[in-house]
């Protein structure tokens, strides 16, 4: 068998926390000290602890709702817009060559958290599926959560 090395997961190995709640509704109160990198009027990004690659990003409107149904324009806006801030900040903090963006809406979609909406941003550069998936099933992040994070909340975004 295989071994990757991941110091940064010791945490949750040894302490695993039984959260109740709702991860974005936690992450967009004002005193919240987890993985946030934005927060806006109506919506807030964090970094995925359990990222599918380096600087998996999860924008949520700080409302608690299911689906892009429920929001309302300003909400929707603000949102979208928050995206775009969090991909200029990757853009400066990480140069992706590209991005996966998307919604998986219920559970069959895949939302993982299906009852609060959100939006995957994940950074993808040329060779990054290389053969760990292929060959092993193992996906392997070269980045801890921790510095990712320092990184990202010290680039401020020029936004116009």
């Amino acid at each position: 068998m295989a071994t990757l090395w991941a110091p940064w997961r010791i945490d949750y190995v040894r302490k695993p926390k039984k959260i109740k709640g709702c991860i974005f509704c936690r992450a967009s109160k004002k005193n919240y000290k987890g993985p946030v990198i934005l927060k806006a009027k109506y919506s807030t990004v964090l970094l995925n602890i359990f990222p599918y690659n380096n600087g998996h990003l999860m924008a949520a409107p700080r409302r608690h709702v299911r689906d892009t149904r429920q929001l309302n324009d300003v909400e929707m806006l603000d949102l979208y817009k928050t995206v775009d801030k969090a991909i200029v900040l990757l853009d400066k903090t990480l140069k992706p060559h590209g991005y996966n963006i998307g919604i998986n809406l219920g559970k069959v979609a895949g939302a993982g958290i299906p009852g609060h909406l959100h939006i995957h941003i994940v950074p993808r550069w040329r060779g990054d599926t290389n053969f760990m998936p292929v060959i092993s099933g193992a996906k392997v992040i070269s980045q801890s959560l921790k510095e990712l994070q320092r990184q990202l909340t010290y680039v401020k975004p020029k936004t116009g």
